[in-house]
């Protein structure tokens, strides 16, 4: 396994072990279509949270934009919409985009940035 895989796979742990300590029931980890994956989806007090995951050691800010670009928002929406068809006792609920970075310099270990995005019309 390559390094840049080590250190996601932690970094999603890191991060699902934190969302648990916030209340957070995670319903699934690496969530994949062919169109895209999703980290962590999780819930709380009845919304569902689909959450990407950056673990950025060497990075900042804009190390966050750039590899979190409009692209990868659209692809994200897109996985998550097929997620939410095959789960359709997820799709009359309050549903939200959530980015948690982890190991970034200058930023908690984990943090939390909640309604990251929206999806572009």
């Amino acid at each position: 396994m390559t390094y840049t895989k080590t250190t996601g796979f932690a970094g999603e742990a890191k991060a699902a072990a934190f969302l648990e300590t916030q209340g957070y029931t995670i319903v699934c980890r690496n969530w994949r279509t062919p169109q895209g994956e999703i980290d962590i989806i999780a819930e709380k007090d009845g919304a569902l949270v689909f959450a990407e995951v950056k673990t950025l050691p060497n990075g900042g800010p804009e190390t966050l934009a750039r590899v979190l670009d409009e692209k990868k928002q659209r692809r994200i929406v897109k996985t998550a919409k097929n997620f939410l068809n095959m789960y359709r006792q997820y799709s009359s609920g309050y549903i939200r985009f959530d980015v948690l970075i982890v190991d970034t310099p200058g930023f908690d270990p984990v943090h939390h940035i909640e309604n990251a995005f929206v999806e572009q019309t």
